[in-house]
């Protein structure tokens, strides 16, 4: 038995890129989540809030990529997860207002997890391919 792939589509392709240009956003905000957390040993907390909103918007351009690329015909586990890294983005802001770095700290590999994970998914796909 053989199996055929799907001919990618004119709106597969620019979904699949809307999806790498919004995985690569969340993984470099998330970047600057880590060089900014070691400021918050000095007590200036205002760069990692700031990213921790920019975080938010850009993890839900990934959640909408994502969709928009399953609607289109792509590969649907993406959304399940990026849904999940955006909702754990907001628990993980609430968890460091409340000052709770035992769970704050491991929660961001779990941001990390899946937020490398979609991206290195998105960017291994070929569009027009």
């Amino acid at each position: 038995m053989t199996r055929t792939h799907p001919v990618p589509t004119a709106r597969s392709t620019s979904s699949i890129r809307a999806v790498q240009a919004a995985a690569v956003l969340s993984a470099l905000t998330l970047l600057w989540q880590f060089v900014t957390a070691g400021r918050l040993l000095s007590g200036d907390q205002a760069p990692h809030g700031a990213g921790a909103i920019a975080l938010h918007v850009a993890t839900f351009l990934l959640l909408a990529a994502t969709l928009l690329h399953a609607r289109a015909g792509g590969t649907r586990w993406p959304v399940a997860v990026s849904a999940g890294v955006f909702v754990a983005g907001f628990l993980q802001a609430a968890l460091g207002s409340a000052g709770n770095m035992g769970a704050h700290v491991p929660g961001a590999l779990v941001l990390t997890v899946g937020t490398v994970w979609v991206t290195a998914w998105a960017l291994l796909r070929q569009p027009g391919a």
